[in-house]
């Protein structure tokens, strides 16, 4: 694939010849979660350095599967539009115990959403075009071949030494993002470890390009006739390449097992045709992990450095973006002094909220895959027996449930009488718009959403008086006439009140800069 062996000019660093001045935030790690957050910060106006040990994108498909929230995100990144172009859109889902479809489900787009639930993109061409973009921004410095050796922090600042091929240099940060993934350089660095349950399953995954036709679709089976494991999963993605997933066993040889002449028979016993080409292969374990704390001083973690999932759910790339999501518009507001440092808390217990469910879905994911003798395996027998026949059972099939955003623990006001959909703590919901798209409207600064009746103007905050129909009454107001929301740079709701007056909403802002 050409986009695998792109690959990008390395320059010598001007701190090869004195010390450069210290930077706002230097970010260690070019794929999707340091790349976009270089980009979302420069939106905010915050300059960056973002460091990589390498010059390509990735190999493989890897994360595969983005979320309608991150293609949203997508969209303010300037990318969304080349994402959904490029990828492709799947809504069924087919789940299958050996020969027999037990059940299937269909993710009929919900109406009046810009973007749709899922789009199957490999990571090599999100990486390329996040690349590029941020390329196209006076505020980011890329530097590739840029290898971060060793890391330091006080209260000031965090010190990075770095090599590079033209030789090696140090580089100040008032804050350094930890974004170089499960094997993190700067976690290692600091002394500091994951916690949670590692599990012994070993499985395969492979990308494969066909050269007919697949449905797009997601089809999972749990032990397949057609494979000695207890599961395969299938994906399409574009340019004809399909991603396969096969359970292998605790007990497999990831070397043995990647060979090519041990490869191709599973392939072709899962797709039924010896006509296809070998992508890529790799083998993995489970991980369900993340670090204890988010944020050590003037080093926060996001993305795979901080937590770490299965691949099942789509939850690993998607809760990278949501880290972003959460922390730079914090980060932006504390360097420039709008908020203070203690703010940063708030992204710590916000994203840990957030890696907890992820892990939680994917711990409980594993133990359905891979059963524990006894109970375990005789509760899956069984709800495989029911949900053949019956509606209720087919959501106890855990093939691995499907990202969504965290929904935080915001304290701010709430009036029940307003939709559940909406709460504080939710990202807001998208509805049409006259001449766009809602989510596109609210953008990357606080407002105060309302229809109809005038709200109450507040310093520091725009108001957005949004035109009503079926899907904004449903998502916001209820059988309410009006109701006022105040939503985050981030597009989650702060609070929302049936009747607001200023003193309120005024009260409910200076709350959401201090993260209280």
């Amino acid at each position: 694939m050409p986009v695998e062996k792109r690959t990008f000019e390395s320059k010598p660093p001007p701190g090869l010849t004195g010390l450069e001045p210290r930077k706002p935030v230097v970010i260690v790690g070019a794929g999707p979660v340091g790349l976009s957050a270089a980009i979302e910060l420069a939106n905010f106006g915050v300059p960056s350095v973002v460091l990589d040990d390498d010059n390509t994108v990735s190999v493989g498909s890897r994360a595969i599967c983005w979320s309608k929230r991150s293609l949203e995100i997508f969209d303010r990144l300037g990318i969304g539009d080349r994402v959904v172009d490029k990828g492709v859109i799947w809504q069924v889902g087919r789940t299958f115990h050996r020969d027999r479809e037990i059940f299937k489900f269909d993710l009929l787009p919900e109406a009046g959403h810009k973007r749709p639930a899922f789009v199957n993109l490999q990571q090599y061409y999100v990486e390329e075009y996040l690349v590029e973009r941020a390329l196209s921004l006076d505020l980011i410095d890329l530097r590739f071949l840029n290898r971060v050796q060793r890391i330091e922090f006080n209260d000031e600042c965090a010190v990075a030494e770095i090599g590079t091929p033209h030789g090696s240099y140090r580089l100040e940060a008032e804050y350094l993002l930890a974004c170089d993934g499960v094997r993190s350089t700067v976690r290692s660095e600091l002394g500091l470890e994951f916690e949670g349950e590692v599990f012994e399953e070993r499985f395969l995954i492979a990308d494969i390009k066909l050269d007919f036709e697949f449905p797009s679709e997601r089809r999972f089976w749990f032990e397949p006739t057609f494979h000695d494991g207890q599961s395969a999963l299938l994906h399409k993605q574009p340019d004809n390449i399909y991603r396969i997933d096969l359970q292998l066993g605790p007990n497999a040889d990831p070397e043995k097992e990647k060979l090519p002449e041990r490869v191709a028979p599973r392939i072709e016993q899962v797709v039924g045709t010896p006509r296809f080409e070998i992508e890529w292969v790799s083998v993995y374990t489970f991980h369900c992990r993340r670090m204890g704390r988010f944020l050590h001083g003037r080093i926060i973690f996001l993305g795979d450095s901080a937590h770490v999932v299965s691949p099942f759910g789509a939850r690993g790339g998607n809760g990278g973006l949501q880290d972003v999501d959460n922390l730079c518009w914090k980060l932006a507001a504390v360097l420039e002094g709008r908020a203070p440092a203690s703010f940063l808390e708030s992204y710590n217990a916000e994203r840990t909220l957030g890696a907890d469910e992820n892990i939680a879905h994917s711990t409980r994911t594993a133990k359905f895959m891979t059963p524990a003798p006894g109970m375990e395996r005789r509760f899956r027998d069984r709800v495989f027996r029911l949900a053949g026949k019956h509606a209720f059972a087919r959501a106890w099939v855990n093939s691995g449930r499907l990202s969504t955003p965290c929904v935080y623990d915001v304290p701010g006001a709430d009036d029940s009488r307003l939709p559940g959909i909406t709460k504080p703590g939710s990202v807001a919901s998208d509805a049409p718009q006259p001449d766009g798209w809602l989510i596109d409207k609210i953008g990357r600064e606080p407002v105060l959403l309302h229809a109809g009746a005038e709200a109450p103007e507040v310093e520091g905050l725009r108001n957005l008086n949004v035109e009503m129909n079926e899907h904004v009454q449903a998502r916001y107001f209820g059988d309410q006439a009006d109701a006022a929301y105040l939503i985050r740079p981030d597009q989650v709701i702060a609070a929302r009140w049936v009747a607001a007056d200023g003193e309120a909403v005024k009260a409910e802002l200076a709350a959401m800069w201090n993260g209280s």
